[in-house]
Protein backbone atom coordinates (compact mmCIF):
# COMPACT_ATOMS: atom_id res chain seq x y z
CA UNK A 1 0.00 0.00 0.00
CA UNK A 2 2.91 2.15 0.66
CA UNK A 3 4.53 1.90 -2.14
CA UNK A 4 1.19 2.56 -4.38
CA UNK A 5 1.44 5.79 -2.56
CA UNK A 6 4.75 6.58 -3.62
CA UNK A 7 4.19 5.79 -7.14
CA UNK A 8 1.42 7.58 -7.59
CA UNK A 9 3.33 10.46 -6.02
CA UNK A 10 6.40 9.75 -8.18
CA UNK A 11 3.16 9.94 -11.27
CA UNK A 12 2.44 13.34 -10.08
CA UNK A 13 5.73 14.89 -10.01
CA UNK A 14 6.67 13.15 -13.28
CA UNK A 15 3.07 14.74 -14.42
CA UNK A 16 3.66 17.93 -13.28
CA UNK A 17 7.59 18.33 -14.57
CA UNK A 18 5.85 17.29 -18.05
CA UNK A 19 3.49 20.15 -18.00
CA UNK A 20 5.80 22.38 -16.59
CA UNK A 21 7.87 21.50 -20.13
CA UNK A 22 5.11 21.32 -22.45
CA UNK A 23 4.30 24.78 -21.44
CA UNK A 24 7.29 26.23 -21.83
CA UNK A 25 7.34 24.51 -25.58
CA UNK A 26 4.54 26.21 -26.17
CA UNK A 27 5.65 29.48 -25.65
CA UNK A 28 8.86 29.02 -27.54
CA UNK A 29 6.21 28.36 -30.69
CA UNK A 30 4.49 31.62 -29.76
CA UNK A 31 7.61 33.47 -29.44
CA UNK A 32 8.85 32.05 -32.62
CA UNK A 33 5.88 32.46 -34.75
CA UNK A 34 5.05 36.28 -33.28
CA UNK A 35 8.42 37.53 -33.80
CA UNK A 36 8.76 36.00 -37.25
CA UNK A 37 5.53 38.01 -38.03
CA UNK A 38 6.93 40.80 -36.50
CA UNK A 39 10.16 40.71 -38.97
CA UNK A 40 8.10 40.01 -41.83
CA UNK A 41 5.73 43.34 -41.33
CA UNK A 42 8.87 44.99 -40.28
CA UNK A 43 10.39 43.75 -43.72
CA UNK A 44 7.18 45.05 -45.38
CA UNK A 45 7.48 48.46 -43.99
CA UNK A 46 10.67 48.90 -45.04
CA UNK A 47 11.72 52.17 -47.73
CA UNK A 48 14.23 51.37 -50.27
CA UNK A 49 17.55 51.60 -49.21
CA UNK A 50 16.27 51.66 -45.68
CA UNK A 51 18.32 49.47 -43.22
CA UNK A 52 16.18 46.88 -40.41
CA UNK A 53 18.63 47.46 -38.17
CA UNK A 54 17.55 49.93 -36.26
CA UNK A 55 16.35 49.02 -32.29
CA UNK A 56 12.80 49.40 -32.06
CA UNK A 57 12.43 46.06 -34.48
CA UNK A 58 14.26 44.37 -31.63
CA UNK A 59 12.34 45.51 -28.66
CA UNK A 60 9.77 42.89 -28.62
CA UNK A 61 12.24 39.90 -29.52
CA UNK A 62 15.21 40.71 -26.61
CA UNK A 63 12.95 41.36 -23.84
CA UNK A 64 10.36 38.82 -24.68
CA UNK A 65 13.53 37.24 -25.13
CA UNK A 66 14.62 37.47 -21.46
CA UNK A 67 11.07 36.35 -19.94
CA UNK A 68 11.51 33.30 -22.16
CA UNK A 69 15.23 32.56 -20.93
CA UNK A 70 13.58 33.04 -17.56
CA UNK A 71 10.81 30.54 -18.51
CA UNK A 72 13.43 27.65 -19.89
CA UNK A 73 15.44 28.31 -16.33
CA UNK A 74 12.59 27.73 -14.05
CA UNK A 75 11.41 24.58 -16.16
CA UNK A 76 15.24 23.02 -16.78
CA UNK A 77 17.24 24.19 -14.04
CA UNK A 78 14.64 24.00 -11.21
CA UNK A 79 17.28 22.87 -8.62
CA UNK A 80 19.07 25.71 -9.33
CA UNK A 81 17.94 28.45 -6.89
CA UNK A 82 15.09 26.89 -5.04
CA UNK A 83 15.74 23.05 -4.97
CA UNK A 84 13.49 20.31 -3.47
CA UNK A 85 16.39 20.05 -0.72
CA UNK A 86 15.96 23.51 -0.41
CA UNK A 87 12.00 23.15 -0.21
CA UNK A 88 12.62 20.26 2.74
CA UNK A 89 15.38 22.58 4.98
CA UNK A 90 12.62 25.25 5.03
CA UNK A 91 9.69 23.10 5.98
CA UNK A 92 11.87 21.57 8.60
CA UNK A 93 12.86 25.04 10.10
CA UNK A 94 9.32 26.61 10.17
CA UNK A 95 8.48 23.20 12.11
CA UNK A 96 10.95 23.66 14.81
CA UNK A 97 9.66 27.32 15.13
CA UNK A 98 6.39 26.43 14.84
CA UNK A 99 7.39 24.17 17.89
CA UNK A 100 9.65 26.30 19.56
CA UNK A 101 7.48 29.06 20.23
CA UNK A 102 4.26 26.54 21.09
CA UNK A 103 6.01 25.31 24.01
CA UNK A 104 7.04 28.94 25.27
Amino acid sequence: MKTDAITELQYNEALARVKKIKGFYIHLIVYLVVNLMIVFVNIQDLDVGESYFKMENFFTAFFWGIGLTTHAFSTFLPNWIFGKNWEEKKIKELMEKEKSEKWQ
